[in-house]
């Protein structure tokens, strides 16, 4: 499992790069799977289908905008007890 949201989004890119590269080459999805998924992700052939289903491109670009703007807020923020 990924250790935050961030780094799941990157692991679920990484598979869907795979898969289209892949599919430039007419390989079956489930050749796909078996030959470069299974042994580098560890994750079944369903958690493999849903990954393919997620628009993690457009998530993982809300979450680092939503990061920034909540380091800029801190930032801005008044600390009362650093001197």
């Amino acid at each position: 499992m990924a250790y935050n949201r961030e780094n799941l989004l990157k692991r679920i890119i990484e598979v869907q790069n795979i898969v289209k590269e892949q599919k430039k080459h007419d390989t079956p999805q489930t050749k796909i799977y078996k030959k470069f998924i299974k042994d580098r992700f560890y994750i079944s052939y369903s958690t493999f289908n849903e990954w393919l289903g997620i628009p993690a491109h457009a998530q993982l670009e809300k979450l680092l905008a939503s990061d920034e703007k909540q380091k800029e807020l801190e930032k801005r923020q008044l600390n009362l007890f650093d001197e």
